[in-house]
This record gives C-alpha cells, sequence and structure tokens, in this order.
C-alpha cells in the first residue's frame, strides 16, 4: 500500500451512490488519455479484458463493481502471458484506474449470500473508474487537442520546408541577386525530418522559425517575380514593337531626321541638360502607355525610370543606346523619351536609331523635350476614349 493507493481508495469512498458510466465509453476515453496518464496501450487492452468480466455495459456505484477473474482467465482473454497479467494488473493499480481488493489469502472469489446473490467479492474494484470519469474525459479532450494542433503544426513545418527548399533551389538555378547562400545556412538545421514523437512545443517552436523565414524568401522572391512579370506580361503592343513598321518614318518633332551614326562619348565641356525638367504627372499626362508596364503603379521618378528601363528591352533599344541617352539627357529625361517613343511606337520604325538621333541631338544643344510632351499631350486628348488623368 501506497499513500498514492489509500488516496485512490479515498477517491473511490466519496463517489455517490447511483453514479454510473458507460464502461466502453469510459475506457474510449482512457485509450486517448492514456499517454497523459502514464499508461500503455497494452495496460489498456488488459483492462477492457478485466471489463468484459463485468455483466453489463454501465458501472453503477452501490451495485458490484469489483470482479474477480483468475490470471489464467485474464491471460486467455486478454492473449498475453500470465506475467504480463501480473505486472499489468500492478500498473493498473497504481495508475489509480482500479483498487485491488484482496482476501486474507489474496484469493479472488465472491461471497454469496443464501439466495446466491454476491454480497461481497475479492478482486479488482472498478468504482475508479466512475469516479475519475469526468477527469478522464477532460483529458481525453486535452490530448485530442493536441493532437489536432501537432498535426497542424506537422503540415506547416512540411509545406514551408518544401516551400523554401523551392525558392532556393529556383534562386540558385536563375543565380538570382540575392544573399541566397545566408538563407541556406539559416535554412539547414530546420531541414532535418521530424520524429514521430515530436513533443507539441518543440514542434511550434520549429513551425515558428520556419515561418519567420519562409517569410523572408518568400518576399525577396517576390521581388524577382515582379521584376520579372514587367519584363514578359507587357501588353500586346510589345510584340507590335518587335516588329518593324513598313510605314516611313514619322518623328516626333518635325523635321528630325533619324540617324544611326556612330555614338559619340558626352563632350566634358557641353554642360549637361538639367534632370527631372518637367513634372512627374505632366509626362504621365503625355505618355500615359508606360504606366501599363508598371504592375505597381507609377508614383515617383524613381519608378518611371526603372519602368523605362523594362520597356527598353521590348521597343528594340540597345543597353549602349539606352545608357548614351542617359549619359547626355540625365536619367530621368532619358526615360521621358523612351515614354514618349512607346506613346507614338506605331509611328517610329526604329525606336533605337531614333533614340541615338534625339541623343545626339541633345549633345548639340539642339532639342527640347518640351514640345513633344505638348505635342502628346495634345493628340492624347482630342483621341477618342482619351482623357487627362
Amino acid at each position: 500500500m501506497t499513500l498514492a493507493m489509500m488516496a485512490n481508495h479515498a477517491i473511490a469512498q466519496t463517489c455517490p451512490l447511483g453514479a454510473s458510466v458507460n464502461k466502453w465509453q469510459v475506457l474510449n476515453a482512457l485509450r486517448i488519455a492514456a499517454p497523459a496518464l502514464g499508461v500503455s496501450r497494452r495496460r489498456i487492452g488488459l483492462l477492457a479484458a478485466l471489463l468484459s468480466f463485468h455483466p453489463g455495459a454501465d458501472l453503477v456505484v452501490g451495485q458490484n463493481l469489483t470482479v474477480f477473474p483468475s490470471n489464467a482467465s485474464l491471460s486467455r482473454r486478454a492473449d498475453v502471458s500470465e506475467s504480463t497479467v501480473t505486472r499489468g494488473l500492478l500498473d493498473l493499480v497504481l495508475a489509480g484506474l482500479i483498487i485491488r481488493r484482496d482476501s486474507r489469502n489474496c484469493k479472488r472469489f465472491p461471497m454469496k449470500g443464501e439466495g446466491g446473490e454476491i454480497k461481497e467479492a475479492f478482486g479488482f474494484d472498478l468504482t475508479l473508474l466512475v469516479a475519475r470519469a469526468d477527469e478522464f474525459q477532460r483529458i481525453a479532450a486535452f490530448v485530442e487537442q493536441e493532437r489536432e494542433e501537432l498535426k497542424h503544426l506537422r503540415l506547416s513545418i512540411s509545406i514551408n520546408q518544401r516551400e523554401i527548399r523551392k525558392m532556393l533551389e529556383i534562386a540558385m538555378t536563375e543565380q538570382l541577386p540575392g544573399d541566397w547562400g545566408a538563407f541556406e545556412a539559416a535554412y539547414a538545421p530546420l531541414s532535418a525530418r521530424m520524429p514521430r514523437s515530436i513533443p507539441l512545443r518543440e514542434a511550434a517552436i520549429l513551425a515558428s522559425a520556419l515561418d519567420e523565414l519562409a517569410a523572408e524568401v518568400r518576399n525577396l522572391m517576390t521581388e524577382h517575380i515582379e521584376i520579372y512579370k514587367m519584363s514578359s506580361n507587357a501588353p500586346q503592343n510589345a510584340q507590335h514593337i518587335q516588329n518593324s513598321n513598313p510605314n516611313p518614318i514619322t518623328e516626333l518633332e518635325p523635321g528630325q531626321p533619324v540617324s544611326q551614326g556612330q555614338t559619340k562619348k558626352p563632350d566634358p565641356q557641353t554642360p549637361r541638360p538639367p534632370q527631372r525638367s518637367y513634372p512627374l504627372g505632366m509626362v504621365l499626362d503625355a505618355c500615359p502607355d508606360i504606366a501599363t508596364y508598371a504592375p505597381n503603379g507609377i508614383s515617383s521618378w524613381r519608378d518611371f525610370v526603372a519602368t523605362a528601363a523594362v520597356v527598353r528591352p521590348f521597343l528594340g533599344i540597345s543597353p549602349s543606346a539606352w545608357e548614351d541617352a542617359k549619359d547626355v539627357l540625365g536619367p530621368e529625361d532619358a526615360a521621358v523619351l523612351v515614354a514618349a517613343i512607346l506613346q507614338r511606337t506605331d509611328a517610329i520604325n526604329s525606336a533605337g536609331g531614333y533614340l541615338r538621333s534625339l541623343t545626339e541631338k541633345a549633345r548639340a544643344g539642339a532639342f527640347s523635350l518640351g514640345p513633344v510632351l505638348m505635342a502628346l499631350i495634345r493628340s492624347n486628348l482630342g483621341s477618342p476614349g482619351r482623357k487627362r488623368a
């Protein structure tokens, strides 16, 4: 007898007469709660065999709740050895699931009255299953909740591991800019396969770490995806840009022939034209088509120049012509000129040659964007379906 066993005796004695539970329902709760109670599945199986010796489906306090099968009978019904039965019964007693009520000679048997009814029995009392039934149900519900949480955490961990691995492989294969080596190093300790018996707390910590890392990698990948979309999901006029228009060249400004001569280096003595010569709003009124190449819109000169850089290859403008224009005109005004060419692309045969021609005029001080923008604004206002933003 131990103090814990004496406490269990006290619990059984305070259980009110008439209290009852369905023995199979409480057994099902115990199957779920067993890990939290420190009881193995094999011991629950032995308890099921013990319950099978009680007649009826309900355990009712006040009616005889003591069963008295021999170890040999339990061994056959539970399909285990007698030595396993002996150890298992002790474990069930220590776990507070049954109470052992011994006779003087430690035999298990019933004492019957004159009418054959059982007056007293020596064996294993099942009253604790009634007294602790609510406790077992609460523990079972808690275990089920933890099991569901662990299931969701495992799913989240698996998805994030797979997503991070896939994004890192793409980044390495495509040689995307970024500190992907640092992400690889951070992912390495989080990539191990989860053990089958991982505790809920450890799973939650791992899932949180993977969530944070996946968000960081995803944010960087999203930036590259947006750039890719800007360059590959352009409107249909991008295809039209690639096909030369057989019509004669129509210039943005009258009297400016297209020249494709050799590019000259900027003359250090020639002053650079001022950048951002015109308000951004005015430029967008004159050249609204460039905004279709900016998924997130154009709200600054930085956005405008970046979008022009995306448009440039679709127009057939070479990198050298673009760099030359930026050197002479400045990045902002060079971007304005690209936007103006895009706006009149149907009327221009060679956008690259045209840009080089206007760059040469600007280098000589013979070109101004003002008339170009005003002509485009007037054209837009006069076109059906066009209205000033």
